[in-house]
């Protein structure tokens, strides 16, 4: 095995062979970007419903309806009085139902609405006939009448709007971050240029296989899914390549050989990097328990992403850097004969050496400090309703809210009933539960009937919660009888988010403890360390509900932000421990764990910071998209970071480790 270490490190940064090495991949890379590109797979409605539960039973039978890839949108008029227009408005319904006009006139007179059938079986095709939907009523309305798009349709046409280049404008400020962050880490005009070329063609094949393994599996992805992709392979990649070039900087100044320097610091680099990246890996793994099938894919692809990333930092990186020489780092140019850094009195060796003074005080000072920002815990609530997904209200949700002025809340997003049994029986059993407006059968087929149901409160408030639970009780006699549509499945959602925290959370941290204690070959470091991931999580997510309430003005947080904050700030903020500690461990050979955790500080403090200030801001750039989901879980993320590089990793583990000593390997006497 060493041998074999040696041999591929020696290919690496070989004379002769070292620009091959990072040549041949980047263009193979190219070509399977440019002629293969993305895997494709026929999207369906069941791809973001959690299995096994009620509302999506209802989706699986509303799949057996004839014309069942339809959908419809819900048309709403507004004007001073309907009444003067009532015919032309009776008219142009009939024009765009194709049949007898279906307008419905609120009994203020100041509203109506009427239902439009849209013919599509995609997200695409669906917001392509919303917009020339809209089009056609911006022309065709009478004057003085205002006329809005929502329902169904409207609302799956104002998400995919949200992701409409999305994909490219999410690359590109990220890619923007990630230059001016390494432009002032490096502090030169060309050094950046290196990793960022390896990690940006990185991210692109990361993107293509990822689809393309998860086509080939049949799993589920959504528009959001290459984006969160995108950020952690930056993210993840750009970190590496950081600790892979400081090392080689520092080796630079003690060894003569710029090769025989990379390969110094590739077998001591590649350590921390395997085992961070297998720490992702094995974490976003987890996400394939989830019960909703878009959940699974981002956990494989983010697998896929982040091996994909590791293997170019660690093959192609060094080998480029190799190729370049020394003036790669030009004006800060490292010579042979130089301090390394390991030897100097830097900023972060002068902060270890304070903590070493007085390490029960910053221990006790720390844990005090996060336990009152992780007090904001106790008063999260999760889940959004559809109006609440939005940062910036598109016209189908304003137009939802504005039905419900006139009409009865639940109009322009009806509750379906989906049944085998007595169609009959069924509705009369609807019509009897409190809450309910109207019910009426809108489609059959196969023996499938299905009942739109209005209510009189808003889908997915708390009242609307009731009128569906509510409906399920009276229903649970019926055989194969299911209640779905959008109240229906958000209240699903958060059981599902509920049930998938209880699986996965443990099991994510398990994983983490299981991949120290082989790397450190210890009981107790892994403990600490987990502990103190856990802790940063906790206090993350109590400042940012404050955040968010407070200063933002949310009432409630996204179902499923506290299992992404967790998965990404515990598999990604271990890193920095891992960073640290194993070369603490390298140290405490020659100079015992308590000087050595000192001398790793200094040594890598200005790497794992500037990594940290890196990931905050690349996860930051969530908020460019403007969905709530995105936006929270890039603020929780972000601080999480922030506390685990500034304070976590530079404060508590040295002082932790310097009052344990050599007890911080336990059961091991020694590094």
């Amino acid at each position: 095995m060493v041998q074999a270490s040696a041999g591929f490190r020696a290919i690496v940064v070989g004379r002769r062979t070292a620009w091959l090495v990072a040549l041949l991949p980047l263009l193979l890379a190219g070509l399977l970007i440019g002629l293969v590109g993305e895997g494709e797979r026929e999207r369906t409605p069941l791809d973001g419903l959690p299995a096994g539960l009620d509302s999506t039973y209802a989706a699986e039978l509303a799949e057996e309806l004839p014309e069942s890839d339809g959908s419809v949108a819900v048309v709403l008029f507004t004007a001073d009085s309907i009444a003067d227009e009532q015919g032309a408005l009776e008219q142009l319904t009939s024009e765009l139902t194709g049949g007898a006009p279906t307008l419905q006139v609120a009994e203020d007179d100041t509203a109506a609405i009427a239902v439009v059938p849209v013919d599509a079986s995609s997200a695409t095709e669906v917001g392509e006939q919303v917009t020339e939907l809209r089009d056609r009523l911006a022309s065709d309305v009478p004057d003085g009448v205002e006329a809005q798009v929502t329902g169904p349709a409207g609302i799956e046409a104002d998400l995919a709007a949200v992701f409409e280049g999305a994909n490219f404008r999410l690359l590109a400020v990220t890619a923007i971050v990630v230059a001016l962050l390494l432009v002032i880490t490096y502090r030169s005009p060309v050094l950046w240029v290196v990793p960022l070329t390896v990690v940006g063609v990185a991210d692109r094949l990361a993107a293509v296989l990822a689809t393309h393994v998860l086509a080939f599996f049949d799993v589920a992805w959504d528009e959001s899914t290459i984006g969160i992709l995108s950020v952690l392979v930056f993210g993840a990649g750009s970190n590496y390549a950081l600790l892979l070039i400081s090392r080689y900087r520092d080796e630079l100044r003690t060894r003569e050989d710029r090769r025989e320097a990379m390969a110094v610091a590739l077998r001591h680099t590649a350590e921390a990097v395997l085992t961070s990246a297998f720490t992702v890996v094995a974490g976003v793994l987890t996400l394939l328990l989830s019960l909703t099938p878009t959940t699974r894919g981002l956990g494989l692809a983010c697998g896929v992403g982040i091996l994909v990333a590791a293997a170019f930092v660690l093959v192609v990186l060094p080998a480029a850097l190799v190729g370049f020489g020394r003036w790669i780092f030009w004006p800060k140019v490292p010579h042979h004969g130089d301090a390394a850094l390991v030897d100097t009195r830097s900023a972060w060796r002068r902060v270890g050496d304070a903590v070493a003074r007085k390490p029960w005080a910053y221990v006790a000072g720390s844990t005090v400090l996060l336990a009152a920002m992780a007090a904001g815990t106790t008063q999260i609530s999760a889940g959004l309703d559809t109006a609440e997904q939005f940062l910036d209200t598109p016209e189908a949700i304003t137009a939802s809210e504005r039905i419900g002025e006139s009409f009865p809340a639940g109009t322009a997003e009806p509750t379906q009933v989906l049944t085998r049994a007595d169609p009959d029986e069924v509705l009369a059993a609807v019509e009897d539960v409190p809450g309910i407006v109207s019910a009426r059968p809108s489609a059959e087929g196969g023996g499938v009937t299905q009942i739109d149901v209005t209510l009189d409160s808003t889908p997915g408030s708390a009242a609307g919660d009731r009128a569906v639970e509510d409906l399920r009780s009276a229903l649970a006699t019926y055989p194969d009888t299911h209640v779905g549509g959008a109240g229906a499945d958000a209240l699903d959602e958060t059981d599902a988010n509920a049930r998938d925290r209880l699986v996965i959370l443990p099991m994510i941290l398990g994983l983490v403890l299981l991949v120290l204690g082989l790397l450190l070959r210890s009981v107790l470091a892994p403990l600490i360390l987990g502990a103190t991931v856990v802790a940063t999580y906790a206090a993350a997510l109590g400042v940012s509900w404050w955040i968010f309430t407070g200063l933002l003005g949310f009432e409630n947080l996204a179902g499923n932000v506290p299992l992404f904050a967790f998965l990404f700030l515990v598999a990604l903020g271990i890193d920095y421990n891992i960073f640290l500690v194993t070369r603490t461990r390298e140290e405490a050979r020659s100079h015992g764990i308590r000087e050595g955790v000192l001398r790793a500080l200094g040594a890598t403090g200005g790497v794992i910071t500037s990594a940290g200030i890196l990931l905050a801001a690349v996860f930051a750039v969530l908020g460019v998209l403007p969905l709530v989901v995105l936006a929270q879980l890039g603020v929780v993320i972000c601080i999480g970071v922030l506390l685990d590089t500034l304070l976590v990793r530079t404060v508590v583990v040295p002082a932790i480790i310097r009052i344990l000593g050599d007890r911080f390997w336990w059961p091991r006497r020694t590094a």
